[in-house]
């Protein structure tokens, strides 16, 4: 299969980081998610302004290393913004490789507040329900070629992705 940069995004609680480890074991791919990136500089205290800039160009770093090793890549981070989403453009140009966007909801907002609920409640550092749907208000839709998955209806979305992707 070609090399690719595979990018996931959408707010959280929508499934993003289950369906990218699928999609990773499918692929043989590396799988980067952001979330630990993210974890790290607010234990040492850099939060704020530009932390969360901080978070993707480490994690645009480390895809561009896995690229330049030959692996195909899957980005597991929420992408809220087109100035974030611009990285991954730049680094498939730079690397050579294909992109795909993948931009996960669910379309059942009592589903959404029960999962971001849930897992909140295992691990407190996960956003709550209030930050999530904040974080909804600033949310950009993604424009231009995309897969739009919608984890709420009862269908495996793998076989469609895996589709997308060849």
């Amino acid at each position: 299969m070609t090399q690719l940069l595979v990018v996931f995004a959408g707010l959280p609680g929508v499934g993003k980081s289950t369906l990218a480890r699928q999609v990773g074991v499918a692929l043989g791919a590396a799988v980067l998610t952001v979330d630990p990136i993210e974890r790290a500089l607010a234990r040492h205290g850099l939060t704020g302004p530009g932390s969360g800039q901080a978070g993707y160009d480490a994690l645009a770093g480390l895809a561009e290393v896995q690229l330049g090793l030959g692996t195909s890549v899957v980005v597991d981070a929420a992408n809220p913004a087109a100035g974030t989403r611009g990285l991954w453009s730049e680094l498939s140009e730079r690397a050579g490789v294909p992109l795909r966007l993948i931009e996960v909801y669910c379309g059942d907002e009592a589903e959404l507040r029960r999962r971001v609920e849930a897992r909140h409640t295992a691990d407190p550092l996960a956003p709550t329900w209030e930050q999530t749907r904040q974080r909804g208000t600033g949310y950009e839709p993604l424009i231009g070629p995309r897969l739009v998955v919608d984890t709420t209806i009862p269908i495996d979305p793998l076989p469609a992705i895996l589709r997308y992707l060849t």
